[in-house]
């Protein structure tokens, strides 16, 4: 350009408006390279800086978008995808991406409203929308849900601003990776470009007699090598280590690049990639040695880590991309043989592995298997699965629930000996896309209990029947809890609420013109899903009868047996639930036998019952036993004619009358 003719304050501001954009070009092209290398932390501070010149560009805002979604930074991943999305030209993909990392920060509805979107904008991947759309329900559902266990993070084991994961059991103490920085020498570990934070290594940490972790310790330099060591599992005499070891490949190809998270190669043109491989080590007095590859590690193709090994020692379960798989990464086992040696490895079957991934496989003492996954339906993230059988036999997959998982990425669980107890990964409480390790204690397993309200009614043949009662009080309780919560059965005579077994719950139904009812019960920790709860009210009205079913006697006898016990104690359920009635108790006979004999054997009979109640608390002056005999039959068994034995049962009764 010619700047002869050109005012002098205008080829001032000339330059002063090219060298920002030259600066921020420059800075964009710094940011790229460092994209294409996967160090994504460095390509943030280079993105940042060209963006504050120059508004990006759609290809420029994807790939920030993309570094903070795959540094798992959500917050910012949302922020960024939310630009994207709203730029002409984009992907489809990152509609996807959008959902994903609002689901992640718990916002279901929204990620349900782009999902769709995604579904839409790809018919292929619609009925895939249309899962994700139901997890998002399933997460809210679950989140309103009774707790399944205390998740408390653990400060002392986690170090701020640094990622700590995939606890496993060693000797009295744990094994578990970080990425804290110092080595058994007290070196620096090198900077890994993708997080920005010291490459991956093994720490050992232990408890005291209270409980309480004492300071992590780096493993020996034999097992943590100069790039990452993670995700180990060791014998139980603690002499043998498995553990996982990265390492650099030159491959055109897609791969996985990351060691925590197994992300899919996000850049087709990359020469280089990172594969995983598991190494074993033997343990030599204080030192460890003879470090071996796994026999069926193969970078050039494929990864395996993750290594898990059963309590006895004679399966490694571990996380592959192998081919012949069925989802990005899949649940594999090996079986020891008998020379030592490991077979070769198995697929865990279709019931495990989903198109999606699972890794951080972990087998408790009882032989259950955990391990993570974003391919069942979750919370978000990678999120904790259970499953019992063995090898690739499996009964179906549960979700751990909340708040063993949450909308962030929940993996690498392990428990004490007892089962009840144990660790935890989980970023859900980091914004900087750093992982920390949480203890949980398992509470009791949730239970639906189905509240019915039932009214007892005599029909035309004189006989009981239960008929629905809507619309009633209830004022609910749990054993060794001072709170109560009042709530109403719907139209239908139900109410469900959530408990838990092995607990006990106490429910005083009250309605006008109705005896209260009161009734606890006791849920057994065998317990199925749902427990059935009945509560069977009689109308408040003086001098009516109303007919005990079940009390039985002996032939001649008087004595209360077990199973009229039995219905005793529901009466003397609701004489304390209506602590102002009184109530006259007879007995009544067939017409069978003398008049005279009749008589007093219910009279004895009505005083057994009333003797009964006494006994359960119930003040005498509230009780009147009274023996009918046979002067008050109900139909027309009369002495000499022909009844059948279910007839003759209807007038051997028993009865009680609020007086």
């Amino acid at each position: 350009m010619n700047y002869k003719y050109i005012p002098l304050y205008l080829v001032v501001s000339f330059m002063l408006g090219v060298a920002p954009a030259a600066q921020a070009q420059q800075e964009l092209r710094k940011a790229n390279k460092h994209f294409e290398k996967y160090e994504f932390s460095l390509a943030l501070e280079q993105y940042q800086k060209a963006s504050e010149k120059r508004m990006p560009d759609v290809v420029t805002t994807e790939r920030i978008a993309t570094s903070y979604r795959l540094t798992r930074r959500s917050a910012e991943a949302e922020k960024w995808y939310g630009q994207v999305v709203a730029m002409p030209g984009r992907d489809p993909m990152n509609v996807y991406h959008f959902a994903e990392a609002l689901r992640s920060n718990g916002k279901y509805e929204p990620a349900k409203e782009q999902y769709m979107k995604w579904g839409e904008e790809m018919p292929e991947m619609e009925e895939r929308a249309q899962m994700l759309m139901e997890a998002c329900d399933k997460a809210v559902s679950w989140m309103k849900q009774l707790p399944v266990a205390e998740v408390e993070h653990l400060s002392g084991l986690s170090a701020k601003g640094f990622s700590d994961f995939s606890p496993m059991n060693y000797g009295q103490g744990i094994i578990f990776t970080s990425d804290r920085g110092t080595n058994a020498g007290g070196k620096a570990a090198g900077t890994y470009g993708w997080t920005g934070r010291p490459y991956l290594q093994l720490f050992t940490a232990s408890r005291d007699s209270k409980g309480n972790w004492g300071a992590p310790t780096a493993m020996h330099e034999m097992i943590n090598g100069e790039y990452h060591n993670a995700t180990a599992s060791a014998t139980e005499d603690g002499q043998a280590l498995y553990f996982t070891r990265t390492k650099l490949v030159q491959k055109r190809n897609t791969g996985n690049t990351d060691p925590t998270s197994w992300i899919a190669n996000p850049n087709q043109a990359t020469e280089y990639i990172n594969r995983l491989e598991i190494y074993t080590a033997q343990k030599r007095g204080a030192t460890w040695s003879d470090i071996k590859p796994f026999a069926y590690n193969n970078v050039e193709e494929y990864s395996v880590g993750h290594p898990a090994l059963s309590p006895d020692g004679k399966i490694m379960y571990f996380a592959s991309d192998m081919p012949g798989g069925i989802g990005e990464t899949d649940i594999y086992y090996s079986l020891r043989q008998q020379d030592g040696s490991w077979g070769e490895p198995v697929n865990a079957g279709i019931l495990i592995n989903t198109t999606g991934r699972e890794s951080f496989p972990y087998i408790d003492n009882a032989g259950k298997l955990h391990f993570a996954s974003d391919g069942h339906s979750g919370m978000g993230g990678l999120d904790i699965f259970t499953t019992e059988g063995k090898h690739a036999a499996w009964t179906a997959v549960k979700n751990m629930g909340y708040p063993i998982n949450s909308p962030k990425n929940d993996y690498g669980i392990m428990f004490d000996g007892e089962g009840e107890t144990g660790l935890l990964s989980s970023n859900r409480d980091a914004n900087d896309g750093t992982d920390d390790i949480y203890s949980f204690k398992m509470l009791q397993k949730p239970v639906v209990l189905a509240v019915t309200t039932l009214e007892r009614k005599q029909n035309e043949q004189k006989k009981n029947v239960q008929v629905i009662l809507p619309q009633v009080q209830l004022v609910i309780s749990q054993k060794n809890l001072n709170d109560t919560s009042t709530v109403m059965t719907n139209r239908r005579g139900q109410y469900f609420m959530d408990g838990r077994k092995g607990n006990s719950y106490t429910f005083l139904g009250t309605k006008q013109g109705y005896l209260n009812q009161n009734t606890t019960v006791n849920v057994p920790t065998t317990a199925g899903d749902t427990v059935q709860v009945a509560l069977l009210f009689d109308r408040d009205e003086k001098d009516k009868a109303i007919v005990l079913e079940n009390i039985y006697y002996d032939l001649d006898k008087w004595d209360i047996r077990p199973d009229a016990a039995t219905e005793l104690d529901k009466l003397a359920a609701i004489l304390e639930a209506n602590p102002n009635v009184k109530i006259e108790l007879s007995s009544h006979t067939d017409s069978r036998e003398s008049l005279k004999y009749n008589q007093l054997l219910s009279e004895r009979r009505a005083q057994a019952a009333v003797d009964y109640l006494i006994t359960k608390g119930i003040a005498s002056d509230r009780l009147t036993a009274k023996g009918y005999g046979k002067t008050r039959l109900v139909n027309d068994c009369i002495d000499g004619v022909q009844c059948p034995e279910e007839l003759h049962q209807q007038n051997r009764r028993t009865e009680f009358r609020i007086k």
